[in-house]
């Protein structure tokens, strides 16, 4: 593992949908909003799925059925957060556990009944060892990043 500390890396966006709104849309359909390049399966994709509940999966599987988790689900508070881990290794490879696995964040904030504010934030990242600093790297940048961006196109 890395000794180096690695910070944690919080995007946000405020879209115009309620808060119930937005959970479903994140939980119910990622495949409206999860990036395209995200792909751990080696055939092609043909869905993606959360498992509601603590303990419940999400994860994708290819055209021969083939699944592979992206993590498990550690919290579960519709419709105002949710945490999951995030099985991959510092190489961006899927790793089978969640020893080495980082976690992310997702909260939802209601500004007003119309409103709402998302926050993304990938924690624990030193959890991917060697590669840890190249991951951070890729993630941190401008607010909102791909996937959130991708979410409020989505709704």
């Amino acid at each position: 593992m890395s000794d180096q500390p690695i910070p944690d890396v919080r995007k946000s966006v405020t879209v115009n949908a309620s808060v119930d709104h937005c959970f479903t849309v994140f939980t119910e359909r990622p495949k409206d909003w999860w990036p395209e390049t995200h792909v751990l399966v080696k055939k092609e994709r043909a869905g993606l799925a959360f498992e509601p509940g603590v303990g419940g999966r999400y994860y994708e599987w290819d055209v021969e059925g083939n699944e592979i988790a992206w993590g498990k689900v550690l919290t579960w508070e519709p419709p105002y957060r949710l945490s999951m881990t995030w099985r991959i290794d510092g190489h961006w490879q899927s790793i089978t556990d969640d020893e080495r696995a980082s976690e992310i964040e997702v909260e939802f904030t209601p500004v007003d009944e119309n409103t709402t504010r998302v926050e993304l934030a990938h924690v624990k990242l030193h959890k991917h060892g060697e590669g840890a600093l190249g991951i951070f790297k890729a993630l941190d940048g401008p607010s909102p990043g791909e996937t959130l961006e991708r979410f409020a196109n989505a709704i």
